[in-house]
């Protein structure tokens, strides 16, 4: 696990978080149970955010998308005769 460094920051939670953290957090301690959530939260935001990404790259140009169909289409066909 990484090593945990004290930030000079403060963060308010609602009682209600900070009960479900204490209620779920297993053998760790608040503090851990509350990073791996935090990391959680925060790789399904760039996941998500990844995903708009794609999304609007492939709904941009889809006339590129026949030609790059087109182009592996013939990559195959000139692998399969290699």
């Amino acid at each position: 696990m990484r090593t945990a460094a004290r930030a000079p920051h403060s963060f308010s939670l609602d009682r209600e978080i900070l009960a479900e953290i204490k209620r779920t957090r297993g053998a760790l301690s608040q503090n851990e149970r509350a990073n791996r959530l935090l990391r959680l939260a925060l790789d399904s935001e760039r996941r998500a955010a990844l995903e708009r990404e794609s999304a609007n790259f492939d709904a941009s140009s889809p006339a590129d998308r026949t030609e790059r169909r087109a182009f592996e289409c013939a990559a195959m066909e000139s692998l399969a005769r290699d």
